[in-house]
């Protein structure tokens, strides 16, 4: 099967981790290993990844390049390692690229004007308003500490298609659109510019799966299913769902539900298969063994 695997965050950096390149690549080596068992078992991958704390520190950094460069600048740096990691994994017997990739956004997406994306490192609220107050940054509660926000526009299209196509359909397992890929928006005079915003990756790995004709659409993460009542002695893990049941659970904006969403959009638009679930069950969640399946309509 053709697949696209977006990894979550945790496959850089685990909650509460120090944020160092050694524990960085330790995590993606890890990660690599289910990833190499799919492509072993004969599947197609696509990989897509998070960027969240590696743009917010960048970011912090005040180095005067915009969200879009920087943006590129991890889809470069931890899409190398992701590269090399996985050759690692295959022992150099399949081809692996990393392509930098632009994401087609509105700027008039409402996005602009309610910014959700959590980026950067986790502070006490003292310490992010203190961060944010000369910054002119927007800051949120995240769990139980406070992040920066971003805007987070819908990806429109993908202007690279025809380069990533070329190179899926004569066998190489590309990695692209990391972070969601590097936001721009055309000018009326059809010409292309970056902007100030971090896309989703899960909903930019649904496109990529819709425009590629992928089979599949995986989002790892660091729990093993999506769950009715998480976090509560009630928690239940849901095995599967419709898009109609999904869209009547109350999940958080900026973890599970962008997760969710991208699933129902990529099954309601193809009728494939879309699973999340832990990074290290890849195999079995793809197999329907385990994670949280959303399907088209109920079985």
């Amino acid at each position: 099967m053709r697949v696209v695997v977006a990894l979550g965050g945790n496959a850089m950096l685990r909650r509460g981790e120090p944020m160092t390149a050694a524990n960085q690549r330790a995590n993606i080596r890890r990660a690599a290993v289910p990833l190499a068992g799919l492509v072993r078992a004969g599947h197609m991958l696509i990989i897509t990844h998070g960027n969240g704390p590696q743009i917010g520190m960048l970011a912090k950094a005040e180095t005067g390049w915009p969200l879009d460069v920087l943006g590129a600048e991890t889809e470069g740096m931890i899409g190398f390692v992701i590269e090399q990691e996985l050759e690692n994994a295959l022992d150099h017997a399949h081809p692996v690229a990393t392509m930098l990739t632009q994401v087609l956004v509105d700027p008039d997406d409402p996005a602009f004007r309610a910014p959700t994306k959590f980026v950067g490192p986790m502070w006490t609220h003292a310490e992010a308003k203190a961060m944010a107050a000369p910054r002119d940054w927007t800051i949120a509660q995240d769990g139980k500490g406070w992040r920066r926000v971003v805007p987070s526009p819908m990806p429109m299209g993908i202007p690279d298609i025809r380069a990533l196509r070329l190179l899926v359909d004569n066998g190489v397992i590309v990695i692209c659109g990391g972070g969601g890929g590097i936001p721009i928006a055309r000018a009326a005079n059809g010409t292309y510019h970056g902007v100030e915003a971090v896309i989703d990756k899960d909903h930019l790995s649904a496109l990529l799966a819709k425009t590629l004709a992928a089979d599949a659409l995986l989002l790892l993460t660091d729990v093993d299913a999506v769950y009715q009542n998480f976090g509560t002695p009630d928690a239940t893990a849901i095995t599967t769902m419709t898009p109609t049941q999904a869209a009547a659970l109350p999940l958080p904006a900026g973890s599970m539900r962008p997760k969710v969403l991208a699933c129902c959009n990529f099954v309601t638009a193809t009728g494939g298969i879309a699973a999340i679930g832990k990074l290290a069950d890849a195999a079995d969640i793809l197999a329907g063994r385990t994670g949280t399946r959303i399907v088209a309509q109920a079985e």
